[in-house]
């Protein structure tokens, strides 16, 4: 069975190379960076969603082969594709064109679970994103925290805010209620900002430990991490990196964090972890690209057994 159990949607992406307008074929989903970046950090990992039946479905499930992550609970569909977006580069910066509408993910029910793979992993890790696509995967996305919660398994939900997928304030009431029922919460900053109306990190974390959960990672971008329980908070300093690319750095603290708790490690001592493995990411292009194994992690933030 698999440590840690991601549950989203993958995509395959294309990426405006230069400017006659070629693209490169790379992968995007925040969940399935996760699973890559628990995998990575020597966690066993498992992803749950949906694929079509088709070139870019194949793409991904080799994609997760090479990266060691359990694909017992992905599904092939023949009746929908699999979601692509393209990225373009202009004055304004990256632009992002979706073709998502209607794709295998969206379309998964509560029926589709894995019940046995979800009641027998330690985490199971799902974002609002996966909420946002579908009503139907809304619904799943519940259902699997109520297997989860059932089989006491920990809960960990990333806010991951996209504002073109839904109106703020259905956000917040969707986000908010599925809260409730996790265990770690992982805002980042400017999404809690938007959440919550609060402003101070402090604040927040207090938001989010009254909503339920007993430990708050939030992520501050330039500014690190606070990690909070009832019991204590400490905030961890962004390490010195040769900054590249920001792309999946939160995705990637959230699959080192993970990782780190799966094989003992308290909150703490898993979060300094989960900065440093963030920070490296930002030192190469690309949210997959970027994940640092944990030999690479180790030899800036040396861990008990490394």
């Amino acid at each position: 069975m698999s440590d840690i159990l991601c549950f989203g949607e993958a995509m395959v992406e294309f990426n405006q190379a230069n400017a006659d307008g070629s693209f490169v074929l790379g992968f995007g989903g925040d969940t399935s960076n996760v699973a890559i970046a628990v995998a990575r950090s020597g966690a066993q990992a498992g992803y749950i969603t949906a694929v079509g039946a088709d070139m870019f479905g194949d793409r991904l499930l080799d994609l997760w082969a090479r990266e060691n992550v359990d694909i017992r609970g992905v599904l092939r569909r023949e009746d929908a594709p699999t979601g692509v977006y393209f990225v373009t580069h202009g004055p304004q910066g990256h632009q992002f064109s979706y073709l998502r509408k209607g794709s295998a993910a969206s379309l998964m029910q509560p029926a589709d679970l894995p019940r046995g793979l979800i009641e027998g992993a330690k985490f199971l890790h799902v974002s609002a994103i996966s909420q946002a696509i579908s009503q139907t995967a809304a619904e799943t996305v519940l259902a699997a925290i109520g297997m989860a919660r059932k089989a006491g398994v920990s809960v960990c939900y990333d806010t991951n805010l996209r504002l073109k997928l839904w109106p703020l304030e259905k956000a917040r009431g969707v986000i908010h209620e599925a809260m409730r029922l996790a265990q770690i919460a992982r805002p980042s900053l400017e999404d809690a900002r938007l959440l919550t109306g609060l402003e101070a990190p402090d604040a927040i974390a207090d938001f989010y430990l009254k909503l339920g959960a007993d430990i708050v990672a939030l992520t501050m971008g330039g500014d690190g991490v606070l990690l909070a329980t009832p019991q204590k908070r400490e905030r961890f300093q962004p390490l010195a990196v040769d900054f590249v690319d920001a792309t999946g750095a939160g995705d990637t603290f959230s699959g080192a964090f993970l990782a780190r708790l799966s094989q003992g490690d308290d909150a703490f001592a898993a979060a300094g972890y989960a900065n440093a493995a963030a920070a490296l990411s930002t030192t190469r292009h690309g949210a997959v690209a970027g994940i640092p194994t944990a030999a690479e992690v180790a030899r800036l933030f040396p861990v008990s057994g490394n």
